[in-house]
């Protein structure tokens, strides 16, 4: 059998390494659902945190094997990556948390929520960095503009105070309960269900509130993707890197989530710390111009993007340790 196509290059990476992070993103979802969650069940604080640490490991896993096969260039770029990605992931479980509140999804479905969203991610992140990735290669100058954005959006992360989403008044939502059958009860683990229409009496197909918390945490991601994506490309250009760090930072949101929706409060203080590596990251594209160098030196852009989100984590930590105390 002829395997030479494997070394064929699609966007600067031969198919067969393209094929085998998709081979073991599968096996880590099939194991993940077919195994561990094959029954529906409430994930608690010490189970979140065991597979989160996992998932966090099988991440710095690939990352260490990038590092051997890439060089520690490509290693450090992945690295870094994953660590803005999964910090920003962060600021999503705040309003997924919501999403699940307003539709009141039981605690034993929302895994199945989340298994699903994830492989709406994976393609969704796919387009847009495909997308993203060619339009850099045949438009430098857009990474200028991915920076001068992260940079804007740093600072107004930093000095404007964002209200708490209302999804009652969001426009998706109104759309699909105008637009659509949708009932007002969950009826367990499905998203469709056939009942009698209460105005013709005919037997139709309804969506159901869980389906609805499905759209709107991938919309969530989409909406996160709009700010996440240009800072992984302000990192690194190379697309196998920014898509592999992106869906590894990604694919323990779901684990990670349990632990951190009962305990989101003690983060309240690492959103200006995620402001501050944007800005940081949006910079270093400049500074390296302004310092006469191709490109800012990876490992002490990993340095000082690890120094400041511990920084935010720890002082969240230190503010929040007692509950009486005012913010």
């Amino acid at each position: 059998m002829n395997l030479s196509f494997l070394f064929v290059e699609w966007l600067g990476t031969p198919l067969w390494m393209w094929s085998s992070f998709f081979a073991l993103v599968i096996a880590i979802l099939s194991f993940d659902l077919g195994i561990l969650h094959k029954q529906n069940k409430e994930i608690g604080v010490g189970e979140s945190v065991r597979l989160s640490a996992l998932y966090i490991a099988l991440g710095l896993a690939f990352g260490g094997w990038v590092w051997w096969y890439l060089g520690s260039e490509a290693g450090l770029a992945y690295l870094t990556g994953f660590v803005v990605e999964k910090t920003l992931a962060l600021d999503n479980v705040f309003v997924i948390a919501l999403i699940f509140s307003f539709f009141a999804v039981p605690r034993i479905y929302q895994h199945r929520v989340l298994f699903w969203g994830i492989l709406g991610v994976i393609l969704l992140r796919a387009i847009m960095i495909g997308v993203g990735a060619t339009l850099v290669a045949e438009f430098a100058w857009l990474l200028y503009i991915f920076a001068a954005f992260l940079i804007v959006t740093g600072i107004k992360m930093l000095f404007v105070k964002e209200a708490e989403p209302d999804v009652s008044k969001n426009v998706l939502v109104r759309f699909m309960r105008s637009r659509f059958n949708v009932t007002d009860e969950h009826h367990g683990e499905r998203f469709f269900v056939r009942k009698a229409n209460p105005k013709t009496g005919r037997i139709t197909w309804f969506i159901t509130p869980l389906f609805m918390a499905l759209v709107m945490v991938e919309v969530a991601d989409v909406i996160f993707a709009v700010d996440s994506v240009p800072a992984i490309f302000a990192i690194t250009t190379d697309p196998f890197i920014v898509y592999t760090s992106n869906i590894f930072a990604i694919l323990g949101l779901r684990a990670l989530y349990f632990a951190l929706a009962a305990m989101i409060h003690r983060f309240r203080y690492l959103k200006p710390a995620l402001a501050i590596v944007l800005i940081f990251i949006g910079s270093k594209i400049f500074l390296a111009d302004l310092l006469g160098l191709e490109k800012f030196p990876a490992a002490l852009s990993l340095s000082i993007t690890f120094t400041i989100i511990a920084a935010g984590v720890v002082w969240s930590l230190l503010k929040t340790r007692d509950p009486q105390q005012p913010a």
